[in-house]
């Protein structure tokens, strides 16, 4: 038999943003927690909202006027964010408890590109999920509501506002989590600042006086992030776009402290 020899390939390879886009993608989709943690994701959005739509029709409202029914439907997001937000950490913590951080690191030299890649394609990655999700949420539990003539329309003031703010965030919501795991490199201590920062500040809020906690309240992250997903302003908090803009810039702060991380040590 002849031996056949390929000639080797001499063509320069040039790292791309989008040749590393599609390779974090790839990484992504062929992790094991990607699959569970975007499953919990989309269980909880449906399954808490179409559970919570149902018993609200077993307990109808008194009063039906001052009745939030995107809020019921959408109830599944606050739990959804803790699967989204894990997976986030999960994304680049795993990489180094197992050391293949080296392999992506030397694969792509320059540190940022490699961050941005991975930011880029999980919130795209996440967004594209979410938004389809929550607005099966939506159209299902409003559904159900319909029983008791409690349903919304998709087309009224601050519905589709609610409906699509939600998908964005719980996306911001998994950038932070990719952000905290970027600059802890620890799945564990990542974990504890995303629980902490998401849930902490409301319980330490109520251990002090009432008008500095009213004060205070509207600038936490989690309130002003899920300003956007809320039909009714309440009057503790910010204005939906102004709300998820404050909350999009602490996750660009906690991006922007691992970018500076990430080029300063070495590994």
């Amino acid at each position: 038999m002849t031996n056949i020899h390929l000639p080797a390939y001499t063509h320069e390879q040039r790292v791309t943003r989008l040749r590393v886009i599609a390779s974090e993608w790839t990484k992504l989709r062929s992790l094991l927690s990607t699959i569970w943690c975007l499953a919990a994701a989309v269980a909880l959005v449906v399954g808490v909202g179409l559970a919570y739509a149902g018993l609200r029709v077993a307990r109808p409202p008194a009063d039906p006027s001052v009745f939030d029914s995107t809020a019921v439907s959408l109830a599944g997001v606050q739990l959804a964010q803790l699967a989204i937000g894990t997976l986030g950490v999960l994304l680049i913590t795993g990489e180094y408890a197992t050391g293949s951080i080296r392999v992506s690191l030397a694969a792509v030299p320059d540190r940022l590109t490699m961050l941005w890649g991975k930011a880029v394609t999980f919130g795209l990655s996440t967004l594209l999920l979410a938004a389809p999700a929550v607005l099966v949420a939506f159209l299902a539990g409003q559904s159900i509501l319909a029983a008791e003539s409690l349903d919304i329309g998709l087309g009224e003031p601050g519905v589709l506002r609610a409906v699509l703010g939600s998908a964005l965030f719980l996306t911001a919501v998994g950038l932070l989590g990719l952000g905290l795991g970027a600059l802890l490199r620890n799945t564990a201590a990542a974990m504890s600042a995303l629980f902490g920062l998401l849930f902490a500040p409301q319980l330490v809020l109520g251990l002090v006086p009432e008008s500095m906690s009213d004060a205070v309240y509207r600038y936490l992250p989690t309130p002003a992030g899920a300003a956007v997903s809320n039909v009714y302003r309440d009057p503790d908090t910010l204005a939906p776009w102004v709300g998820f803009g404050l909350f999009c810039l602490y996750t660009a702060i906690v991006l922007g402290l691992a970018a500076w991380q990430l080029r300063r040590r070495d590994v």
